[in-house]
């Protein structure tokens, strides 16, 4: 009986030894063979002939964006080059395309050009870490798939960033730019925002006034490119109000945008109303907290975020 004992025992090392020398094999196998990663020549063979030149509308774009970084950046960031590869004529390709935008190794940017303090520019990597790089990625890879279809014409922009150079992936068609990584992570933007008040209508039985307030994220060549704004609507008789309206809206192209307002007083002596409202590029995130209604913005990316009350008078 000690003989089958001590043999079963035995038998059981040797499994176990059996069995962690196979799971070693196994996790150097894996070791072995990490992911493939995609890069700019694999890109390349999915390319096609396409546009010969570059769109006069592309060409407007890019010429614009150029004056506007002279123009407040100085020198920090220049668009040094542009190179036509071709046009997206595979699946393949913008599959390729979408991993390679969002890879660590890529150049981002984010911040606002009228405050050049906000800027940055550098790899998805190295300006985002951790969580925050798991939602930039997310962010860029889930924008840039909207836009990016078989079919897209691209080039590369050659850039020079403090001294560094490096180039990225621009994505267009006849009508304009419709993707590329530092253009989307940029903007120009007046923090103070804008605002206006409705003229008085003195023969109106029962007069109204309205106060509108916005803030406008343009794109790096000038034109609109997202908004966030509310207004508010009082109703009154004499020094009265009997109705309060608020209304709200937020947009913005390549990003996030969020809006929300209500009535917070809608009779007596005024009206009011309050506001959540906030837009941001792709790398960012807004939430919205009904609890103390207001908007808030998290992750790095170029944003804009305004909560506050409004109160109109008679």
């Amino acid at each position: 009986m000690k003989k089958l004992v001590t043999t079963f025992k035995l038998f059981a090392v040797i499994s176990v030894l059996t069995l962690t020398a196979c799971q070693d094999d196994s996790s150097e196998m894996m070791q072995e063979s990490p992911v493939t990663k995609v890069s700019a020549s694999d890109l390349k063979k999915e390319i096609t002939p396409g546009l010969k030149t570059v769109p006069e509308n592309v060409q407007i774009q890019i010429n614009d964006s150029r004056k506007n970084l002279e123009q407040y950046l100085k020198n920090d960031l220049q668009i040094t080059g542009i190179a036509v590869l071709g046009k997206l004529s595979t699946q393949k390709g913008v599959d390729i395309a979408q991993d390679l935008i969002s890879d660590r190794e890529q150049f981002t940017a984010e911040g606002n050009i009228l405050a050049p303090e906000t800027v940055k520019v550098g790899k998805i990597g190295v300006l985002f870490s951790g969580d925050q790089l798991a939602e930039a990625q997310k962010g860029l890879k889930e924008s840039a798939s909207e836009q990016i279809k078989t079919g897209t014409d691209l080039l590369e922009i050659s850039w020079n960033y403090k001294g560094e150079q490096f180039t990225s992936l621009c994505f267009y068609n006849e009508s304009g730019i419709i993707w590329d990584n530092i253009f989307a992570g940029l903007v120009m933007m007046d923090a103070r925002g804008n605002s206006e008040t409705s003229p008085s209508d003195a023969q109106a039985k029962v007069s109204s006034k309205w106060f509108k307030e916005w803030w406008t994220a343009n794109w790096l060549w000038g034109s609109k490119r997202g908004e966030i704004g509310y207004q508010i609507t009082i109703y009154y008789s004499g020094s009265t109000v009997s109705n309060v309206d608020v209304s709200d809206w937020g947009n913005i192209s390549l990003g996030k945008a969020k809006s929300e307002s209500k009535v917070t007083k809608k009779t007596g002596a005024y009206g009011q109303c309050r506001y959540a409202l906030g837009l941001c590029t792709p790398t960012g995130s807004l939430s919205f907290n009904s609890s103390n209604f207001s908007v808030s913005f998290s992750g790095l990316g170029s944003n804009i975020v305004s909560n506050g009350t409004k109160s109109l008078y008679p």
